[in-house]
């Protein structure tokens, strides 16, 4: 493909996926196809000749649409948010099209101080202090995979210099809520805790870590003769949006020289608002944190931001330093290959650029202020009508919801409730999340996608009185 080509291309492409947002509100939210369907019609074997780019973009509308839930239909209540805002897209391609890597600061500047300035506009945003200091990880995942290795090496005194965890005379202990994502268990297992070493601790009445459980648990594992290592609290748990109480946690955690690691994945970008900043009060106290910019903010997947207090730890346990990247001026600049697992990373702060630019923070907060708005609408609604239940408050744009008709319960209340959402994911109206809570069946209904509007709020709520019949 020639230049010419990939312009004329590029065009149909651009008009493609702009007409696709224009018309996504005219599709079913969920995928109307069978597992397979797309296998069957795919060749066995990939084209011994290239093909027109026209058959490309037929294939896209005749087989890939048509497998696709979309995420960014008005009417998606699934999962969380997990916004493409149009501006992130242009920085995404055009990250993609300039096809550079950050290496090292020397192997493409802007790359990196792109990186570095807009993670500190952020840092501002959400009003942390002039310690912190951010990269941007590819996944929350990710990231608290990074904070965990590295509490373990704080805990360890650098093992990975020695023998690693294997060495170790007592087990080190990861502390977590039992609300906490499967991340952290994930996170824990890969970085060589083992599942042995995972405390998961109990929760109030609002599905919040308990201070005082979690104490106990440290103090246990003192008496057993283990070695407590780091805690990771919740700002917005991935099923009710619960938040953690930071300001306690953190002390406990200092008291005990603990690391503590703050998942804010979803909720974090809430700190956008002033008047949600009370959600992680005690942040300061936190020695690293994970805001995922891909979801409710509206970056283009993907973009997370991982954020640090002592950026000396996280480069002394992640620095990599081959003679061929070595260059004259790396004592005056971040080389981000320190900052992370991968050695090279994409030029993920051009679409992160692009938004803020693009949007400005008046628009970005005005939008999650409408979500916001309409989460409160949708919970009066819910409130307010019989037979309908609210399982979880509604802190941020996320709500819990059960039905109970009279004299429906038990396994057959869980069998209702698993039935009425899949009705209404398989209608096409709505996109909803069923999930267990406390390992009983409820539905989750996260209101943030980009187009949602009150309207369309409403027209959910109209859907799920009438699947409930």
């Amino acid at each position: 493909m020639t230049p010419e080509d990939f312009r004329r291309h590029g065009h149909q492409l651009i008009d493609l996926i702009a007409d696709y947002r224009q018309s996504v509100e005219q599709r079913p939210v969920m995928a109307q196809v069978a597992p397979g369907y797309l296998k069957a019609a795919l060749p066995s074997a990939a084209p011994q000749h290239g093909e027109p780019f026209a058959s490309l973009l037929d294939d896209v509308q005749r087989l890939l649409m048509p497998g696709l839930s979309h995420w960014q239909h008005p009417q998606f209540y699934g999962y969380f948010p997990s916004n493409a805002s149009l501006p992130s897209v242009l920085g995404d391609m055009l990250s993609t099209g300039l096809g550079v890597l950050g290496l090292s600061w020397q192997s493409s500047p802007a790359l990196s101080e792109l990186e570095e300035t807009t993670l500190d506009w952020l840092r501002q945003l959400f009003g942390l202090s002039s310690q912190w200091s951010g990269v941007i990880q590819d996944t929350a995942s990710t990231s608290t995979l990074v904070a965990l290795i590295c509490a373990r090496e704080r805990a360890s005194g650098y093992a990975l210099a020695r023998g690693g965890v294997q060495a170790q005379a007592a087990p080190l202990i990861v502390y977590a809520s039992a609300h906490a994502h499967s991340s952290v268990d994930k996170a824990a297992l890969l970085a060589g805790f083992g599942r042995d070493n995972i405390r998961l601790i109990a929760t109030d009445e609002h599905f919040a870590m308990r201070p005082a459980a979690l104490q106990a648990a440290i103090a246990d594992d003192l008496a057993r003769g283990n070695q407590p290592c780091a805690i990771v609290a919740t700002c917005g748990t991935t099923a009710t949006t619960a938040l953690d109480p930071l300001t306690p946690v953190g002390q406990i955690a200092q008291a005990h020289g603990l690391w503590l690691h703050v998942d804010a994945a979803m909720a974090g970008s809430a700190m956008i608002l002033p008047e949600c900043r009370w959600m992680w009060e005690g942040i300061e106290l936190a020695d690293s944190l994970v805001v995922n910019a891909h979801k409710w903010l509206g970056v283009a997947f993907d973009c997370s931001l991982y954020y640090v207090r002592d950026p000396q730890h996280l480069i002394r346990v992640m620095s990599t330093n081959p003679s061929y990247l070595q260059s004259a001026v790396d004592a005056e600049v971040k080389n981000l290959r320190d900052w992370g697992i991968p050695l090279g990373r994409r030029f993920r702060a051009l679409k992160l650029w692009f938004l803020l630019r693009s949007e400005g923070v008046e628009a970005l907060q005005q939008r999650l202020r409408r979500d916001l708005d309409n989460a409160r609408w949708l919970a009066e609604q819910v409130a307010a009508s019989p037979d309908w239940q609210l399982l979880a408050p509604v802190h941020l744009q996320t709500l819990c919801l059960r039905h109970c008709p009279p004299g429906v319960e038990g396994a057959a209340l869980e069998q209702h409730t698993r039935d009425w959402a899949q009705r209404l994911n398989d209608s096409g109206q709505a996109y909803v999340t069923p999930a267990q809570l406390d390992g009983q069946w409820m539905v989750r209904v996260s209101i943030g996608a980009l187009p949602t509007e009150r309207e369309h709020v409403a027209q959910l709520w109209t859907a799920l009185q009438a699947v409930v019949r």
